[in-house]
């Protein structure tokens, strides 16, 4: 390894590597598995999300197919809860579990949930800053130019940031959704077990995610010390 090399870094962001790829494991695991038990109620995903919108006055936003497996998301720009076709058609608990998930993003845009809101105007900032940063890094560190690497752990900064930001949108879209799955009678208590494994798998990767840039973000740093210190 280049400048800085510290045995105990690499093995943590090795470990962090190991622990995004269980955690994407799991959740195609638990979605697997989960898309084959029914819900009592016998909602799709899309009439879920559908009920949950209107019941929070969201008649305005649609809810669509889009292709791909897991490719579910809410577009904040177009204001369109978008379910992969299994979750859209499926009346499985994953289905229904996802697409109450990303209404409940479409609830926390409508709310203003701070979190949400900081993420949206850090977005733009990480367009410019993610790209570059890979590129300033390697060619400060080839070059031995600290001041490159020095603006590339500023850039890096900004996905750590952001990766920071999405945990707790992301949790609180989860409890959102098990809540009003629950309230509004989608699911039965027993069928909570299977919500909390799906959507607590999903969050996972999250937590991997950022747990993984803020240990590269360190090790940056350290490789920026050692260079000033040479």
């Amino acid at each position: 390894m280049f400048f800085g090399f510290n045995p105990l870094m690499e093995l943590l962001i090795f470990a962090a590597f190991g622990l995004s790829l269980w955690a994407q494991a799991k959740v195609k695991g638990n979605y697997t598995k989960w898309s084959k038990v029914a819900t009592s109620s016998g909602m799709t995903g899309a009439q879920a999300a559908r009920h949950l919108l209107d019941r929070n006055g969201l008649y305005d936003v649609p809810v669509e197919s889009v292709r791909g497996t897991l490719t579910d998301h809410y577009d904040p720009i177009h204001r369109v809860v978008r379910l992969s076709e299994n979750n859209y058609y499926g009346s499985s608990i994953a289905a229904i579990s996802v697409g109450c998930h990303e209404v409940g993003h479409a609830i926390q845009h409508k709310e203003h949930y701070s979190m949400l809101v900081l993420r949206h105007k850090i977005f733009p900032v990480l367009n410019f800053t993610s790209g570059l940063a890979p590129i300033l890094l390697i060619a400060g560190i080839l070059l031995t130019r600290p001041s490159l690497v020095g603006i590339g752990i500023l850039f890096f900064a900004t996905v750590v940031v952001f990766q920071a930001i999405t945990l707790p949108v992301e949790f609180n879209a989860s409890s959102r959704a098990k809540q009003l799955m629950v309230s509004e009678g989608f699911i039965r208590n027993e069928e909570e077990h299977g919500v909390n494994k799906v959507l607590n798998a999903a969050a996972l990767t999250y937590v991997a995610a950022a747990l993984m840039a803020a240990l590269q973000l360190v090790k940056f740093i350290l490789i920026f010390l050692k260079m000033n210190d040479d």
